[in-house]
């Protein structure tokens, strides 16, 4: 018999809604996504820092900052890609349950797996934003030496290069981060989420 059968989940005493009411916010989860040096990471960090000062309670999750404790045990086939941005998405849920806005910056890849957040988090709390950025400029920056890796054959199954990337359907927001300054990306997200803000900060 699997020990699943064995797994009985018990409800907290305090529910969601009385945590949403303590924090005076109503959370949601930012996911963006893009290649690998498309500026994933600082947008996230930026926006947080925005939110931040504007008095809404936040945490950011980073892909490369998870894949070092969390998700440690992970490689980059796809099941494991799969299993990274599962967990992921499950730390999101519990960290919306604790009333936090979550903000996270992964590639995740495939269009399946943003699906899978979409469903799990719940549409109206999801909002998808593409990084866009041509692979030729993502890897001119190269920031972290990751391309020059993959193209000296040191990396395989790397986004981009010899494996894909499905361009998002379903977004909410488009950002591009070879036309535009990081300041200007950063208000086009701020007023893209204004809305969303205003109905929390309201509520």
């Amino acid at each position: 018999m699997s020990q699943k059968n064995h797994i009985y989940p018990s409800a907290p005493r305090i529910t969601k809604e009385e945590r949403v009411q303590l924090m005076g916010q109503k959370p949601f989860l930012v996911w963006f996504t893009g290649l690998s040096a498309a500026g994933k990471s600082t947008l996230a960090n930026h926006l947080e820092v925005a939110l931040h000062q504007k008095g809404y309670k936040t945490y950011l999750l980073d892909g490369d900052n998870l894949r070092i404790g969390l998700n440690r045990d992970l490689g980059f086939s796809q099941k494991d890609r799969d299993e990274n941005i599962r967990r992921v998405g499950e730390v999101a849920r519990l960290m919306m349950d604790a009333g936090l806005i979550v903000i996270t910056a992964f590639i995740s890849p495939m269009e399946k797996e943003r699906e899978f957040l979409r469903k799990l988090i719940g549409a109206d709390d999801f909002f998808e934003i593409h990084v866009d950025c041509p692979i030729e400029v993502c890897e001119a920056r190269d920031p972290k030496g990751i391309y020059k890796k993959v193209r000296a054959g040191q990396i395989q199954n790397f986004t981009g290069i010899d494996s894909p990337y499905e361009v998002p359907s379903k977004l909410f927001l488009l950002v591009d981060t070879e036309k535009e300054s990081l300041l200007e990306s950063v208000n086009k997200i701020k007023q893209g989420l204004k809305s969303v803000l205003l109905s929390i900060s309201n509520s």
